[in-house]
This record gives C-alpha cells, structure tokens and sequence, in this order.
C-alpha cells in the first residue's frame, strides 16, 4: 500500500466537565475506490494521537461511514446520520460497548480527495460520555505516486 494523500485531521471532544480536548493530525495515508462507489482512506496513528501501532480505516460508502481500527487498539465504530450504532471499543482494560450516536454528517470525499465531517455523541452505559465532532481533509499530493 502506497501512500497518495496528505490527511489532515481535526478532533474536538466536548465533556460535560472540564474543557474541550482537541487533537490536529497532519499524516501521509492512502485513498482508495472501493469498486461500488465507495472510498477508503488509510493511516497509520501517531504517538500523538496515542494509539501509536494502530492502522485506521474510514471507510465513506452512501450515507454510511465506518471507522476500523486495528493494532495496539481493535475498535470499530459507524455513523449513520440519525442512527444510534453499538460498538465495541477494545481497552487495556477490556471491552466495552459504546453506542455512537450521529447527529450531522457531511463528505465531499471523492477519487481527487474531499472532505469528510461527523458531529456525534458517545455513550457508555446509555449515558452520553462527551459529544464529538471529527473533520478530515484527504488531498492528493503530487509528490506522493498517485
């Protein structure tokens, strides 16, 4: 897998205590045509964002968008516009099951790069844990083969 895009990503977490955290990404990854009209952007996490070991893939197909992480830490998690989605979000500590709940979702994600924007709600437990809000940037990037 050859890398073709410079990823830029911003991550906003909002508690109900305490202030917002906020993480900003810049990182070489991949982008692919799934074949039924669907893309799949590619990379690998950073000590930054501490999940350092861990390949994530979102994959963005109709109004449907899953993230896959595998490594140092296993998790999946799909958002769907209005739609409440259980997940399972592997810990040092065990599994536990989130539910992620979709308020807004917008991608201009095409094969020349785009845009992609998730405003969603976590829960542990049926409670709401903190609301998020995730914006990607995907450019190719002619130094990168394409």
């Amino acid at each position: 897998m050859t890398d073709n895009v410079i990823i830029s990503i911003k991550g906003k977490q909002l508690y109900a205590e305490g202030g917002p955290d906020e993480i900003e990404l810049v990182t070489a990854g991949t982008l692919k045509q799934d074949g039924r009209g669907g893309f799949t952007v590619s990379y690998q996490e950073s000590e930054l964002t501490g999940l350092e070991g861990t390949t994530t893939k979102v994959h963005i197909a109709g109004g449907r968008v899953t993230l896959l992480r595998e490594g140092s830490i296993n998790s999946q998690m799909v958002f769907e516009e209005g739609i409440r989605h259980l997940s399972m979000y592997e810990t040092p500590y065990g599994e536990l099951s989130v539910g992620v709940n979709t308020r807004r979702m917008r991608s201009t994600l095409g094969e020349a790069g785009g845009d992609l924007e998730i405003d969603y709600a976590i829960e542990i437990d049926n409670l709401v844990a903190g609301q998020n809000l995730f914006r990607m940037n995907v450019k190719k990037h002619p130094a990168l083969p394409q």
